[in-house]
């Protein structure tokens, strides 16, 4: 069974930039409605999505909802008219295929009931781990994947097992039916038509911001130095430091080669 959703007749398909942004828009919903707010206007709510007003007015257009002018929107209907998009009016069993410290995280977080999905088992390779109790859970022996699968009609996979042993995991899962796959294994896999794979690589994301870090630190270097460029050029304008002071310095010699020092 996959998640995707079928458009009601006469309506077009949503574009996959609008899906990938509708869950955002959900959590933001989710914490409006826990504040106790009843309506929340496009600006307000592209604020706390991190979007501007005029994508999100056209985004939530594909799903029929344009709002009321002078009110805005109804946030208990839009949670509902979003989760309905997503698939999430309806009970998602999940399977977690690795008992690790992630997959112990992943079957401890209670969020996953309140947005529609439920662990149906948790599965492991490790005899030591095999029987064991997580979050309610006695783990399995990952030789059970198909029959967990069909036991409990599971429509979506999670691989939280190592790299080594994910593509085989894989298969298992979509050999039994699966077509929805979250994957933690840091490794690409290989699935066929029709099947949906959605990676999540923390050490990729941890690099990113890393990247925007030096980025930061780099612009904040160069802002300081031209600032100190210019505070100097002010000082030999008011006559306070040699005019020559901060000019071209000689390398040496007689070639004429100079080197000067550029703020950048």
């Amino acid at each position: 069974m996959s998640r995707r959703s079928t458009p009601p007749p006469g309506r077009p398909g949503i574009p996959e930039a609008t899906v990938a942004r509708l869950p955002v828009y959900l959590r933001a919903l989710y914490a409006l409605a826990e504040r106790g707010i009843a309506t929340v206007s496009s600006e307000e709510l592209a604020a706390a999505a991190g979007v501007n007003s005029a994508k999100l007015r056209k985004d939530l257009s594909h799903l029929g909802s344009y709002g009321t002018r002078g009110v805005g929107y109804e946030v208990e209907y839009l949670v509902y008219q979003v989760s309905r998009e997503l698939g999430l009016t309806q009970d998602w069993p999940v399977v977690i295929v690795g008992a690790g410290n992630l997959g112990r995280a992943l079957a401890n977080y209670g969020g996953f009931v309140s947005r529609g999905f439920r662990i149906a088992a948790l599965l492991d390779c490790d005899p030591a781990v095999i029987g064991t109790q997580i979050a309610r859970h006695t783990v399995r022996s990952a030789a059970e994947i198909e029959d967990v699968v069909a036991e409990h009609a599971v429509s979506i996979g999670v691989i939280a097992a190592p790299a080594a042993a994910a593509q085989d995991v894989c298969d298992r899962l979509v050999a039994a039916g699966v077509t929805s796959i979250l994957n933690f294994a840091p490794v690409v896999l290989s699935v066929p038509s029709g099947v949906d794979v959605r990676k999540v690589d923390l050490s990729i994301e941890l690099q990113i911001l890393a990247f925007h870090a030096q980025r930061r630190a780099i612009v904040g270097v160069a802002h300081l130095g031209e600032r100190e460029w210019q505070e100097r050029r002010e000082r030999r304008r008011g006559g306070r430091e040699p005019a020559d002071a901060g000019g071209p310095l000689p390398l040496g010699g007689d070639t004429g080669v100079e080197a000067q020092a550029v703020g950048t």
